[in-house]
């Protein structure tokens, strides 16, 4: 029989794809460097009673200083395991799609957030460090694509 393994430390956090269309017409979208120069989304942990959409607004708002988002509904929830501190953790985060028209990102430093970026899809799915992360940026893409089509089809009336 082989030994029990401990369980893991469940974890839940929630985070944002933030989206902006330029003056150009390209989508573009918005990338973080963190503290270990990985690129990917913002995120963090939820605060206790905090839906997971209000975490993931409050998360974008404090790590990239842009506060006028407008959601546009939940991607998907990713998980992962990792070490820290001698504990499994399985971590679960919920991702929301935002849209910013106005205001320029500036990194939480004290956050340990390095860099924010907008870049267009091909070059964000390369940049982004984490196949997981990748899966949550093409998600979001087509829900860009779909609203693109929704609102072409209410401007046709």
């Amino acid at each position: 029989m082989k030994p029990a393994r401990p369980r893991a430390t469940r974890e839940t956090s929630a985070g944002g794809v933030v989206f902006r269309r330029g003056s150009d017409g390209v989508v573009r979208y918005l990338l973080i460097r963190d503290s270990y120069r990985n690129w990917g989304f913002p995120k963090g942990h939820l605060e206790p009673g905090e839906p997971p959409a209000e975490a993931a607004r409050r998360e974008v708002a404090e790590e990239t200083g842009l506060a006028d988002l407008a959601l546009h509904g939940p991607i998907r929830v990713i998980d992962w395991y990792f070490r820290f501190r001698g504990k499994t953790i399985h971590k679960f985060c919920h991702f929301f799609l935002f849209e910013s028209s106005v205001g320029e990102p500036a990194p939480q430093v004290e956050e340990g957030i390095t860099a924010c970026v907008w870049q267009d899809y091909d070059t964000a799915l390369e940049k982004i460090s984490y196949d997981n992360a990748r899966g949550v940026l093409k998600r979001a893409a087509e829900m860009v694509r779909v609203l693109d089509q929704a609102g072409d089809a209410e401007a046709r009336g």
